[in-house]
């Protein structure tokens, strides 16, 4: 998509979005069946949540109207047990779809966890919701339709922060991590379900899915041991949101580092923030709130953050304010840095990757710094991962995701089928 286009759509976008509806809270309790209404899917949560990483919370039926080539499917909305960065246990909502038909390879059917690009902080802007044709300001249907016509099932995970009541925690790596994994475990309660527990895994995303598929990377092996993944795609990835941020700043894509500020502080409420504010950083954060993707972009065109605090801070000044217990901002962000402590199975790294990893980049890419992605490779290959990289597509940021699309779906299933690859560092 050529920028003037993004940039139409985006201000039609904004001016398209509408509020979120609220609903009643529901009782955190595993479901006899699929008969969950809409709104008890996306309810607040009524108290603690309880359970293990991955169980079945709710689900109902679906049909996702917003995946072209009408494919034999079955499809649910679901809501499920997480982690958050913090240990605690969460609820999250999501998509669940299976082919009809038959798995033609050996072994149980595959999965593939998906997590979308940026949707946006609003609460219609949920992938489950835009899938199934609530709301249309996505982009991804025509990746799932190539995954499902391949045979893969598809386990979609909204991300952390779509319930009623709650902000979407962008660009927070433990939890998009977490989420991505646990809904493979969901996809496998769903009553009535035909998905076994030895089937294999393969990770999926670009741009916030692409930070989120690293993050289910690099946390499988400690997180989800028991699921057998096989292979992770990650393109357009932010891995170092620093570096991203200070390319934001201004730009015409400042809406994307909006919603990094205000999913930061969703993540971390004890940080300085709100107090911080004047009024047009109190209506910065009530439009991340209330906007899709490119209602977003809309509003923030060429903003910068220094124009938002009573004291006109700066990114740097921001990174150096402290919380309660002397964590500072610039703590924070460091945290969510992708290649940081990974290495082989057999090493001492934090965070172990036994499969190979495909990433890539569009040449023409105009909003992610192409040093962190760049940097983020170079990571994974220091660290002896096997990766597959390519950075040659003729695209810009958005119309990479569709561009690679063809590869991504090849890449896993080579990887399903047993396939070895070599990698290219």
């Amino acid at each position: 998509m050529r920028l003037r286009t993004l940039l139409t759509t985006a201000a039609l976008g904004a001016a398209l979005a509408v509020p979120a509806v609220l609903s009643a809270p529901q009782a955190e309790a595993a479901p006899p069946g699929c008969d969950a209404t809409d709104a008890q899917i996306y309810a607040a949560s009524s108290g603690t949540v309880t359970g293990n990483p991955g169980d079945l919370l709710a689900c109902r039926p679906a049909k996702l109207t917003n995946i072209p080539g009408d494919v034999p499917m079955q499809a649910w909305k679901v809501r499920y047990v997480s982690t958050d960065a913090k240990g605690r246990k969460i609820a999250v909502s999501g998509t669940v779809a299976v082919p009809d038909a038959e798995w033609q390879g050996g072994g149980s059917r595959p999965t593939v966890a998906f997590n979308p690009g940026t949707l946006g902080s609003g609460l219609q802007c949920a992938f489950s919701k835009q899938l199934a044709g609530q709301y249309v300001d996505m982009y991804e249907g025509g990746n799932l339709q190539l995954m499902l016509k391949a045979g893969y099932a598809v386990a979609a995970t909204d991300g952390v922060g779509y319930l009623d009541g709650q902000v979407h925690t962008y660009m927070i790596g433990a939890n998009a991590g977490h989420a991505l994994l646990d809904i493979v475990r969901t996809s496998r309660q769903i009553p009535g379900g035909t998905l076994k527990a030895d089937g294999k895994v393969g990770i999926s995303g670009y741009s916030e899915g692409g930070a989120a598929a690293l993050w289910g990377a690099q946390l499988a092996a400690s997180y989800a041991p028991e699921l057998n993944v096989v292979g992770a795609a990650a393109g357009g990835v932010p891995g170092d949101l620093k570096l991203t941020a200070k390319q934001l700043n201004g730009s015409l894509f400042a809406g994307f580092l909006a919603d990094a500020l205000v999913g930061l502080h969703a993540a971390y409420p004890e940080m300085p923030f709100d107090d911080l504010m004047n009024d047009q950083g109190a209506q910065a954060i009530k439009d991340v709130k209330a906007n899709c993707l490119y209602g977003t972009l809309a509003v923030f065109l060429g903003a910068k953050v220094e124009n938002f605090s009573k004291q006109g801070l700066s990114l740097d000044q921001i990174y150096a304010l402290t919380g309660p217990d002397g964590t500072t901002w610039s703590d924070v962000v460091d945290r969510q840095k992708l290649g940081v402590d990974i290495g082989t199975p057999s090493s001492a790294a934090k965070y172990k990757i036994g499969f190979p990893v495909f990433q890539y980049r569009g040449w023409l890419e105009e909003i992610i710094p192409h040093e962190t992605e760049d940097g983020t490779h170079e990571a994974y290959c220091k660290a002896g991962i096997n990766t597959t990289w390519k950075n040659t597509y003729p695209t810009e940021h958005l119309s990479t995701d569709w561009g690679a699309a063809g590869d991504v779906t090849n890449f896993l299933g080579d990887r399903f089928a047993g396939k070895p690859v070599q990698s290219n560092c």
